[in-house]
């Protein structure tokens, strides 16, 4: 997983409500801009290049998805002359994260690119690069107490409704517009993933009348998935589909199928996933894999951190595209959200 807990500051502002899922809304209720508004012009890029501008790509972990975000992001820092110093995984450790920020900070970077790993530990860890001046762009999530325009530039993060919204239409078109499904949310307090869920929620509620929630069960722990399944398939054996908060955990929801000899239930869930991705080119439970274009997020969020050198007006929180993965278009799917090839297996298994 690449997200931290500020789900509280939804809750302080009254927006973990069904009602505030009807769009994507940033961490304190920002409304978000698209990323394709936030571009470099002919101009923006003759005006950085030749400057010696610096940026430091300051990652929580390491990823398929962050080697795509890191690909995007070095594309548009190229683009504008623009040199990347340092690259960095905290491992999910806030201390490592802050021993790579007085590092990084050592090269005099002019612009930082970071998901912070923890909002209250990261709030003191970025504070002399916001007093150092550079342009601090995040990713999904923002130190606690940061305002934007004084501390940092922007957050950029996936069109968090759409996601659930396409995987809530994916199964709905799937089981043919009715009958009963599970659903297995993250229970944890994640901006990013309760968002997600919550939206695939509503719009089965609010536009599929005649399909059914009728099962509902959080997952803290990936590898209890299967074992969460099992118990949620024992007690509602017809389900139609079941929706699971990501793909890790889906692996152990078709585990679970697979064991009771199950071929009929459908899955959706969110984000590229190898085992997920060849079940269902191989015509399994699996029937889509809603994830989002992990390229444009970096290239958003060097485009922002460039505007923000220049003095430019940069939105607060912006919001990359989803895309929905089928088996009709898994190879295509896969270069427009990581701008790599599919695994083998799943090509080769078309």
């Amino acid at each position: 997983m690449r997200i931290q807990a500020i789900g509280t500051a939804l809750l302080a502002a009254g927006m973990l409500t069904s009602v505030a899922f009807a769009q994507t809304v940033g961490p304190n209720g920002e409304a978000a801009s698209l990323s394709a508004d936030v571009v470099l012009s002919d101009d923006d890029i003759a005006a950085v290049q030749g400057k010696g501008y610096k940026a430091a790509l300051l990652w929580h972990t390491s990823s398929d998805f962050i080697n795509a975000v890191t690909a995007g992001a070095e594309d548009e820092f190229s683009r504008a002359g623009v040199e990347v110093v340092v690259t960095t995984d905290a491992g999910f450790d806030a201390a490592k994260q802050r021993s790579d920020i007085e590092t990084a900070l050592a090269a005099g970077p002019n612009v930082i690119l970071s998901l912070p790993v923890d909002p209250v530990t990261s709030a003191e860890a970025f504070r002399q690069a916001v007093t150092d001046g550079v342009e601090l762009v995040f990713l999904s999530n923002v130190p606690a107490g940061y305002t934007h325009g004084a501390d940092y530039t922007a957050i950029v993060t996936d069109d968090l409704f759409q996601m659930g919204k396409q995987a809530a239409d994916t199964l709905a078109n799937a089981i043919g517009g009715e009958g009963k499904v599970g659903w297995i949310f993250h229970d944890a307090d994640y901006y990013v993933t309760n968002q997600r869920d919550n939206a695939f929620k509503t719009v089965i509620g609010s536009d599929y009348p005649n399909i059914e929630i009728v099962a509902e069960q959080g997952i803290a722990d990936p590898a209890r998935a299967e074992e969460i399944a099992s118990a949620m398939l024992l007690q509602n054996p017809d389900l139609d589909g079941i929706y699971v908060t990501w793909a890790e955990p889906a692996d152990g929801v078709l585990a679970a199928l697979r064991s009771a000899g199950n071929t009929d239930t459908k899955i959706v869930t969110l984000d590229l996933s190898e085992p997920v991705a060849l079940d269902m080119v191989r015509g399994g439970n699996v029937v889509g894999l809603v994830a989002d274009e992990a390229y444009e997020l970096g290239r958003a969020m060097a485009a922002a951190g460039i505007k923000g050198l220049l003095g430019e007006e940069v939105p607060a929180f912006v919001v990359a595209p989803a895309l929905t993965v089928t088996a009709d278009n898994v190879a295509e799917g896969w270069q427009q959200s990581l701008h790599r090839d599919a695994p083998a297996s799943v090509l080769n298994a078309k």
